[in-house]
């Protein structure tokens, strides 16, 4: 369909697109620079153990993760840093041709959770790549128990994931509903 200039519409669209997707990645950069800016600055405080505490139930902690989450493989000989960095690096590709190709309207929450996990992802990459394990520093626990540590870059997974979830089972069932 022409638009007022004689120019079909879908020739404006990538245009739009393409901002739309640099509106998302700006995003994943900003969760990379946080990501970094607090582990430059547990490196840089920290020696490797370290606890700080902050209230009865959280600690700053400065720890190396040669694994994944929960420590999963850490104690391999080091080809899964490898691995993972290949991973990461893959679902990240995926991860922003999946935003490029999203509808214009009605994404914003799945957008959102995409371009966390992609911030989070390219976080721990840059760990792998410069340290070859991910700086860990959020500590919570209670009394004997602990939750591993993690760091910005794995909130931002975490909260990404349930992000892309929810608008999965909920809201495209919604968008169904509504169609």
């Amino acid at each position: 369909m022409p638009d007022g200039h004689g120019r079909e519409k879908s020739a404006a669209q990538p245009r739009k697109m393409g901002r739309r997707v640099f509106f998302w990645l700006g995003f994943s950069a900003i969760v990379v620079l946080l990501d970094q800016l607090t582990k430059l600055a547990v490196v840089e405080n920290l020696t490797l153990y370290q606890r700080l505490p902050v209230v009865g139930f959280f600690d700053l902690v400065r720890l190396h993760n040669t694994g994944a989450a929960f420590s999963f493989l850490a104690n391999e000989s080091g080809w899964q840093n490898t691995f993972f960095m290949s991973v990461a690096t893959l679902v990240s590709i995926a991860l922003i041709w999946w935003l490029a190709t999203l509808p214009r309207r009605g994404r914003a929450v799945l957008a959102l959770g995409l371009a966390l996990v992609i911030g989070g992802a390219v976080g721990n990459l840059i760990d792998r790549a410069v340290y070859g394990y991910v700086v860990d520093f959020l500590l919570f626990y209670y009394r004997d128990w602990s939750y591993p540590a993690f760091n910005v870059a794995d909130s931002a997974i975490t909260c990404g994931v349930v992000l892309i979830l929810f608008d999965g089972f909920v809201l495209e069932r919604r968008r169904q509903d509504f169609s």
